[in-house]
């Protein structure tokens, strides 16, 4: 077990930590949460021996192995594949110490060390690479490219990757879903909880610790506060403790009262109708905001624009691609006011290729693009920082866009974003990607648009300014188009999804969990045949299905899908143990935590409770046996079912 004793630590002369402990038990998978600066980063450099605590101890288990996700990488000639590998650092000493014996022509080590090679599977190991490549979104060809050729996005994905490779004990995973689409973030939610070590993440995705963790941990005033559960069993325990502090909540229900006397008087009347139903699915969004934030820095809004039109934007028989190449086609959409529009689609689907058509910026090929009269857009997109100016203030950004501003008008409208004091006239050339981020969306709505076009445009935000950014779509007036892994935004902010497959753009009939399982579904469909060429392949103008040249037979093909029947017939019972061990070893965890944690109370060790004690041992031993029986029948199975799948691949 991890175990922090009265831990003390200080960075710049500002107490991170005073007096903090902690115990996590193994196999607990942990969301570390808190503000930005709070020094969730810094607790991990502790536990990697990059930084020492003022005062207090760190105990870990002897030999334990610890994986961490590394924050950069730079560019390398190394290609994707060996870089993953290299995670595996014993893997990597075994095989240059086989290359000194081959050297050395010593027959003995070489037989000694293929030996510990083929313990260890290394004959698989290029294959559980390229896995994990093909779960974070790489396509099959990356694996062999050079580490120079990926974006910085993609580097942090390798990064990833690398982590995962490493055979660990204890797993640091300092924001994993950064970077991820939608699709990668589902993969690396059941990687995660397959995990068999103890896994501590720094996340602001509220869906992705929910679906992970087992328990938490807050930097709460200097401390460390451990709660058993996910984010959102954190969420309602803490609301509780904040009983107190309910202004802002009380606030907020008084706005529910107000949408709801509209609802009650409007609705009824044909006028009014499309305003009430608007206001309808406000509330129902609203009401899913815990009082866990009441004592959020951020308190901003998307002003309403001044004129509307409607339609506000609609594009007919469009294609949208880059230089020759269509990536979606036909395209027909109209946006109006009102609308809210999530995308979804697997990763170079083309979800951002379709922001860029309806901004207009080069995007679309051919076709028709109209807009209102009165179109506002605002857009963010992650490489929207880079276009900011560093030498200038948040306070000189606003002021350039409406120099006849008053300054205290500007001055409060950037408090909002938790721009105050000499902050607000500070250089932006040092903020972090947050503050940054937090200053483009300040731009963007001071510009009061009509229209959001939103590229992922939580990466970098902490939880805190998630949640005030969900509550300022929630109630903004205008359409939004949003693209985003983190469901929680999505889920509480559009009212619609498009769906962005294969080279076309319809309508989503389904919710964001009916999406996870049809991209489980198309994942499968992918390793049992070959994909049809999309649109993104063809050349522009030539979006007509075709048929590739030199396939396999009719014949052929029936008996190889024959064959591939048969074979996922056999898999299907080992998934279905491989799920129930999973879910068993869920519960005996659960059951376990729940036992170490009446051990870890200094009362039950009192003489009076000698009974009690003796009973919750023999608890603590029994659970721990069953939960190792669990595992090792669990790794059993995996190792059935990852060569299988092989076998299907």
């Amino acid at each position: 077990m991890l175990t922090l004793s009265d831990l003390s630590l200080q960075r710049g002369g500002t107490w991170l930590l005073e007096g903090a402990s902690l115990t996590i038990q193994p196999g607990q998978r942990v969301a570390i949460v808190g503000a930005n600066g709070a020094g969730k980063s810094s607790l991990f450099q502790l536990l990697l021996g990059q930084l020492s605590p003022e005062r207090g101890q760190i105990s870990l288990p002897g030999g334990c192995r610890i994986a961490h996700m590394a924050q950069e990488v730079h560019a390398s000639a190394r290609s994707a594949r060996d870089f993953i590998l290299d995670g595996d650092h014993e893997l990597r000493h075994l095989e240059a110490e086989l290359a000194q014996a081959e050297a050395a022509d010593d027959h003995q080590a070489m037989a000694r060390i293929h030996g510990e090679l083929d313990l260890r599977e290394a004959w698989a190991a290029g294959r559980r690479a390229e896995t994990l490549m093909r779960g974070l979104g790489f396509a099959e060809a990356d694996a062999d490219r050079p580490v120079s050729d990926f974006s910085g996005g993609w580097r942090i994905r390798l990064n990833l990757a690398q982590a995962l490779m490493r055979p660990s004990d204890f797993l640091l995973l300092d924001e994993p879903t950064n970077h991820l689409d939608l699709d990668a973030c589902f993969w690396l939610e059941n990687w995660l909880r397959r995990y068999p070590g103890t896994l501590l993440f720094i996340s602001h995705d509220r869906d992705f610790m929910d679906r992970v963790a087992t328990h938490l941990v807050h930097f709460d005033r200097r401390k460390l506060e451990a709660y058993t559960g996910n984010y959102s069993a954190f969420e309602r325990q803490r609301s509780e403790r904040l009983a107190q502090q309910q202004a802002g909540y009380e606030r907020q229900q008084a706005r529910i009262a107000e949408i709801q006397g509209f609802i009650d008087r409007f609705k009824a009347k044909a006028t009014k109708a499309r305003q009430a139903q608007s206001r309808v699915k406000a509330l129902e969004r609203m009401e899913m905001i815990a009082p866990a934030h009441v004592d959020s820095p951020f308190n901003f809004e998307f002003p309403v624009a001044e004129k509307v039109s409607n339609p506000l934007l609609s594009i007919r028989q469009g294609q949208a691609g880059h230089g020759d190449t269509v990536v979606l086609a036909p395209l027909d959409l109209t946006l109006l006011p009102g609308s809210r529009i999530g995308l979804l689609g697997p990763n170079g689907a083309g979800k951002s290729t379709l922001i860029d058509a309806l901004r207009g910026q080069g995007a679309l090929l051919a076709g028709e693009r109209t807009t209102g009269e009165h179109l506002a857009v605002g857009y963010f997109a992650q490489h929207q920082l880079e276009s900011l100016d560093l030498d200038a203030s948040p306070f000189l950004h606003l002021q350039r866009l409406a120099p006849t501003a008053s300054e205290q008008s500007i001055r409060n409208f950037l408090g909002g974003f938790n721009f105050h004091g000499d902050d607000a006239l500070a250089a932006i050339r040092n903020f972090s990607g947050g503050e940054k981020a937090r200053v483009a969306l300040a731009v963007i709505a001071w510009q009061r648009p009509n229209l959001l076009l939103l590229d992922e445009p939580t990466n970098h935000l902490d939880l805190e300014m998630r949640q005030a950014l969900t509550m300022a779509l929630q109630a903004f007036d205008g359409a939004i188009v949003l693209v985003s892994h983190d469901r929680h935004l999505l889920r509480n902010t559009v009212d619609e999804f498009w769906l962005v497959n294969e080279g076309r753009v319809t309508d989503y009939e389904g919710d964001l969990e009916d999406y996870e399982r049809w991209l489980a579904d198309r994942r499968k469909d992918e390793v049992a045949a070959p994909r049809r060429p999309s649109a993104a392949a063809m050349p522009a103008g030539k979006v007509a299905s075709s048929a590739s040249g030199g396939a396999e037979s009719s014949d052929e093909r029936r008996e190889r899908k024959r064959a591939e029947a048969g074979l996922r017939q056999k898999l299907s019972p080992f998934r279905k143990r491989q799920a129930q061990l999973e879910q068993q070893m869920d519960q005996l965890q659960s059951a376990l935590c729940e036992v170490e944690e009446r051990l870890a109370d200094p009362e039950i060790y009192a003489p009076e409770n000698k009974d009690r004690l003796k009973t919750l041992l023999a608890r603590q031993a029994e659970q721990k046996r069953l939960l190792e029986t669990a595992e090792l029948e669990w790794l059993d199975v995996c190792e059935t079912v990852e060569r299988m799948e092989l076998e299907l691949g």
